[in-house]
Parts: structure tokens; C-alpha cells; sequence
């Protein structure tokens, strides 16, 4: 067994099922994905650390959300073999790869164009992922409405216009930063209403474009 395969291995073991990540498929993504494929060669050796990895090289700063919150996340989602995904802020594309296990299509967006396209080559093999540059606010109105949603970052502001591209009984995930402390959110598009339900304590960065507008200072 490779190094990397032995720290993906440690990864799952320590920290993501240690966290309550129960479901199989989920497991699986993260035991087949190799996440130090979206790190930069120079940080691969921290692939595998519990920590929101900066994956940017210049530019604005972009990052892998931690192993657990991100499988926290999936698990959340309760993506269908069947589903319509769209992942917002994609970064380097490792969440969309393990997305792209679980579901019949993935749409990936991020705000970085060099990243999108290191994104788009990394998921070159997976026939089911699209990964495009775009705002994070904006998503992906081409290929929706989507039965998941899901963040791979904070949000500040509600996302109204990723909202707005929900399937009736869809739902979007991510973590809440509108409110202290920090929570892990899923929201529901049911008969036209919008149900929030916090889920657990969670920090991870803030989305471009979904920050809160600073307040003027005098």
C-alpha cells in the first residue's frame, strides 16, 4: 500500500467515521478518491490533514474543506444514485469527484478560473461531472433545478439565487455562517417554502461572493 493510500486509509479511519459518518457510500467516495490528485505537488504531503487545505496558488485563497466536515456534509445530503448535483465552489474538484460517485450528474462551479480549470482536468475521467468557472453565488442555471446542492464552503448571506435552482423536494447543504456559532445547514424546497434545519457546529471558509457586506466603520 502506497503512503497515500495508507494516510487515505487513516483519513476515513480517524477522522471522518470517528465523526459520525456512518453511511457506506459516503465511506467508500473517500476511501477511492485520492485527494492529494486536487492538492498542489508542493502541499500534497498535507493532503490528508484534518484541516481546510488552501489549494490556490495566487490569487484568491481556495480550499478543501476538512475530510470530516466534507463527509459530514455528503452524509447530510443523502444523495440518490439517481440525483442532479450541483457543488458550489468547487476549488480543485474533490468534492465533486467524490459527488460524482453518488450521483447520476454533477455540476461543479468555481469562482477561480485557473482552479476550474485544474478542476476540469482532474475530473476528466469521471463522464458524470461538468466543472465550470462561475461566480459561487450564481451556480448553474443550465442544468437546473438540482435535487442537491451542496457547499464547499460558508455562506455569510443567503444564497437566494442557488436557492432558486432547487428542485421541489431538493436540498442544499453547507455550513452557516450567518449566525454564531457557525452551524452546518441543510435547507428544503418544499411547496414552494424554504425550510432551514441546523444540523451540527461547523466552521469552514466563507465563499467569494457569499460574504457578508462589510459594515462601514466611521
Amino acid at each position: 500500500m502506497s503512503g497515500f493510500s495508507t494516510a487515505r486509509l487513516k483519513m476515513v479511519d480517524g477522522q471522518v467515521r470517528t465523526n459520525d459518518v456512518t453511511d457506506r457510500r459516503v465511506l467508500d467516495a473517500m476511501l477511492t478518491v485520492p485527494r492529494e490528485a486536487f492538492v498542489p505537488v508542493a502541499r500534497q504531503a498535507l493532503a490528508y490533514l484534518d484541516l481546510d487545505l488552501d489549494v490556490s496558488e495566487g490569487g484568491t485563497k481556495r480550499f478543501l474543506i476538512k475530510p470530516q466536515l466534507t463527509g459530514k456534509l455528503l452524509q447530510a445530503a443523502e444523495i440518490g444514485e439517481g440525483d442532479n448535483v450541483l457543488v458550489v465552489g468547487c476549488a480543485t474538484g474533490y468534492l465533486a469527484a467524490l459527488t460524482a460517485r453518488l450521483a447520476r450528474q454533477v455540476t461543479a462551479t468555481e469562482c477561480d478560473s485557473a482552479l476550474a480549470a485544474k478542476a476540469k482536468d482532474a475530473c476528466a475521467s469521471l463522464a458524470n461531472v461538468t466543472c465550470k468557472a462561475a461566480a459561487c453565488a450564481e451556480g448553474d442555471p443550465s442544468a437546473a433545478p438540482y435535487d442537491v446542492i451542496i457547499l464547499n464552503g460558508a455562506f455569510e448571506v443567503t444564497p437566494e439565487a442557488l436557492l432558486g435552482q432547487l428542485k421541489e423536494g431538493g436540498r442544499l447543504v453547507g455550513v452557516s455562517a450567518q449566525s454564531t456559532p457557525p452551524r452546518a445547514m441543510i435547507v428544503t424546497h418544499t411547496h414552494g417554502e424554504f425550510g432551514h434545519r441546523a444540523l451540527f457546529d461547523a466552521a469552514a471558509p466563507v465563499l467569494p461572493g457569499l460574504e457578508r457586506a462589510a459594515a462601514f466603520v466611521f
